[in-house]
């Protein structure tokens, strides 16, 4: 079955901009806008999140990209129900790992800095979010984790490459494997996020971070990011690793007995049957 076209909503995401002081310059606040559903990283968010990185590259007087989750939520991760339906459209779902890879890849190979700000709970894709950012101020009340594995899923979004790379691999297993939420302070101490603050401090603080970066060369900005992010690199560089686990993800997904048990029983509201098969 070919999948359907699918256009970014464009009010899934919503974008503003916020002069930085006396410089001229600008942050773009991206602000996933689900807040009934917790910002779920359906298909349409990720194309309009994909759309909104690629204008704010364009666009020279942008010089840090914030972002954000409306209501109480960052982002809740994908939404299982739409999964689902995906189940039994294995090139429908393929199309949207796909889709979702190349819009986590595009934050985390942006040339402008990318900050997520944790307004809330922050599972699964929205931790994702939070490891493809360069880094992460998270609000007192943020709630950290990843919950693939309490439904029988496998993330294919950068957290299994990449969250090992900030905290280290033991504590990225205990995380994953253990489905953890963490309070803000916790991922604080993990390595997370680099900062906590009041709740009503997080924009102020990702602005006043952000006006430091607008009085730098955008140039060597750039520069320095990329040379940051090629020294961490080892073995596989950062795209091949994410599509290597794009890949074994999309297989898992939709072949494994315990993918397709996590979202019946999710949809049933019971607890999973896992088999480990």
């Amino acid at each position: 079955m070919t999948p359907k076209p699918e256009s970014a909503a464009k009010d899934a995401v919503l974008i503003d901009t916020h002069p930085l002081g006396e410089t001229g310059a600008y942050a773009a606040l991206l602000t996933l806008n689900r807040p009934h559903e917790l910002n779920p990283l359906d298909l349409p968010m990720l194309l309009r999140l994909r759309e909104l990185l690629a204008e704010c590259d364009a666009d020279d007087s942008v010089r840090v990209i914030l972002i954000t989750g409306a209501g109480t939520a960052f982002s809740a991760g994908g939404d299982l129900k739409k999964y689902i339906a995906m189940q039994k459209d294995p090139v429908g779902w393929s199309h949207f790992l796909e889709e979702a890879h190349l819009t986590f890849l595009a934050m985390r190979l942006h040339r402008k800095p990318v900050v997520s700000l944790v307004n809330g709970v922050a599972v699964a894709g929205g931790l994702e979010v939070i490891v493809c950012s360069d880094f992460a101020y998270a609000a007192e009340s943020a709630r950290i984790g990843d919950a693939h594995l309490r439904y029988g899923q496998m993330g294919g979004g950068g957290a299994l490459s990449l969250i090992p790379r900030a905290i280290g691999a033991q504590r990225a297993r205990e995380l994953i494997f253990s489905g953890r939420i963490l309070p803000a302070a916790e991922a604080l101490e993990w390595n997370i996020v680099s900062r906590v603050v009041p709740d009503d401090q997080l924009l102020p603080a990702g602005l006043e971070f952000a006006e430091h970066v607008a009085r730098m060369s955008p140039l060597a900005v750039a520069n320095a990011k990329f040379v940051i992010n090629e020294s961490i690199e080892t073995g596989l560089g950062v795209a091949a690793q994410m599509r290597l686990e794009l890949e074994r993800a999309a297989r898992y997904n939709l072949t494994s007995h315990d993918a397709a048990e996590g979202l019946i029983a999710f949809s049933e509201k019971r607890v999973p049957k896992f088999l480990g098969k």
